[in-house]
This record gives structure tokens, C-alpha cells and sequence, in this order.
């Protein structure tokens, strides 16, 4: 006999009584802690994770609400650090690109102030395709690797991100592509 407060025997049957009986509970306790649009994926990763560590799930159901709470709170620290990481890398890497020398070409430094601004612009995911290539020097394959995804969709991403730079390049200065800059009405 089972009580509401102890597990059944199954293992896949007390994971899915603990998931019934405690997302809602779970959801608002992220919903708290994120933005809202987020909470419903940290909570499907907190679940994944409590399925695969099944052993450790607690087999009261306080406990387990507690222990998901734990796992959760983890989630969203992880997810705080790779945020951080993303931002610092875009710093670093728009600190590279400011000029360095008071007595530089003038058209370079102009060129390094765009180039700063227009990677200001990208998103992470174009910022971290374009670094692996230009700054850390790896190969389809390797960067692939780093981010998880094949070097095909490696090199799809890469090709956008070039896009979407050049794209932000030209955007502040559109004359930059060499076509001619249409004259502003005057009225």
C-alpha cells in the first residue's frame, strides 16, 4: 500500500506521480527566478535531470520537491555563468578591437570603432561562431564540437554570422559597400 506521501513501487510510475504533484509548485519557484518565457524550459530541464539521477530523486515527495528545487536553482546559476561568459567574451572582444595607439591611422581607428559597433550588434550566437574561427582558430569541425552541433550546421551558422556582420558594417555606414548614399530630402 502506497501513501500519498510515499512513492509507489515503479520507478517511472513516482517520477510521474512527483511530476504531477509538483510542477506547478516547481514552475512558480522559477517563474520567481527567471524570466518568465524561460521557466517553463528550466523546469523541463530539472525534470530530465531528475529522470536521468532517478536513484536520487528522494522517495518522499517534501523531499523530492525540495531536492527538485535544489536542481533547479543549479539550472538557473549554470544558465546566470554562461550569460556572464557570453557577455565578458563580447568585452573582450570589443576591448580587442578599440584602439590601442593615440597616434594610429585615423581611418584605422575608424574602422575598429565600426567593427566594435557592429559586433556589439550580433547576437551570442554569431559572436561565438565568428570568435572560434577568427580568435581561437579552429576548424569547422573543432568549433562544431565546442558548441555541440555538426560542422555543417557549424559553418551554416558562421556563414550568417559573416552575414549579419557585414550587414551591421554596412548599416552604420552604408556607403561602406561602395554604392552611392542617397541625399536626404530637404523640405
Amino acid at each position: 500500500m502506497t501513501t500519498s506521501s510515499g512513492p509507489p513501487r515503479d520507478d517511472a510510475a513516482w517520477f510521474r506521480s512527483c511530476y504531477e504533484q509538483t510542477y506547478d509548485d516547481l514552475l512558480r519557484f522559477v517563474q520567481r527566478r527567471a524570466h518568465p518565457s524561460h521557466a517553463e524550459d528550466v523546469v523541463a530541464d530539472v525534470f530530465l535531470v531528475a529522470w536521468r539521477r532517478l536513484p536520487d530523486l528522494p522517495r518522499d515527495l517534501d523531499c523530492a520537491r525540495a531536492w527538485l528545487f535544489g536542481i533547479a536553482y543549479k539550472t538557473l546559476a549554470n544558465a546566470r555563468r554562461g550569460q556572464d561568459r557570453r557577455e565578458a567574451l563580447a568585452l573582450r572582444v570589443a576591448d580587442h578591437l578599440q584602439p590601442t595607439d593615440a597616434g594610429a591611422d585615423p581611418d584605422l581607428v575608424a574602422a575598429r570603432l565600426d567593427l566594435a559597433s557592429a559586433w556589439r550588434s550580433l547576437s551570442a550566437a554569431h559572436q561565438e561562431a565568428l570568435a572560434l574561427r577568427a580568435w581561437d582558430g579552429l576548424t569547422s569541425p573543432q568549433a562544431a564540437a565546442v558548441l555541440g552541433i555538426s560542422p555543417t550546421a557549424y559553418r551554416l551558422r558562421l556563414s550568417r554570422a559573416r552575414r549579419a556582420l557585414r550587414t551591421h558594417l554596412h548599416h552604420d555606414h552604408p556607403a561602406a559597400d561602395g554604392r552611392a548614399v542617397p541625399e536626404a530630402s530637404q523640405s
